[in-house]
């Protein structure tokens, strides 16, 4: 199934994780977040680097009981760390914050 909507904030929507989180998310009491990574892409640097774009949407009840999304664009830099294995060294995002706070949202 693949999908626009409102809630997927001008995103394709591809699969049925998105959507449930409507349908089990809404009913339970206790405050849920769903990240939906989008259009990830992967770009390999060296044996010991890569870097990774993509979009990220936030979903999350807030605390009317409203279920809302968030979309932010995030770069992320990796490098592999003797000892330590992979090793995020980097992160550059746009738009929402990624913490969604539910008890001070409307």
């Amino acid at each position: 199934m693949t999908c626009f909507e409102p809630e997927s904030v001008g995103n394709l929507i591809e699969g049925l994780d998105f959507h449930k989180f409507y349908f089990e998310g809404v009913t339970n009491r206790v405050p849920k977040i769903h990240t939906t990574m989008l259009n990830p892409s992967v770009h390999i640097l060296g044996d010991d680097g890569a870097c990774i774009a993509y979009i990220r949407l936030t979903q999350y009840i807030d605390r009317n009981g409203e279920a809302r999304s968030r979309r932010s664009e995030e770069t992320r830099v990796w490098q592999k760390q003797n000892g330590r294995g992979w090793v995020c060294v980097h992160v550059h995002r746009t738009g929402a914050p990624s913490f969604v706070n539910t008890a001070s949202l409307d």
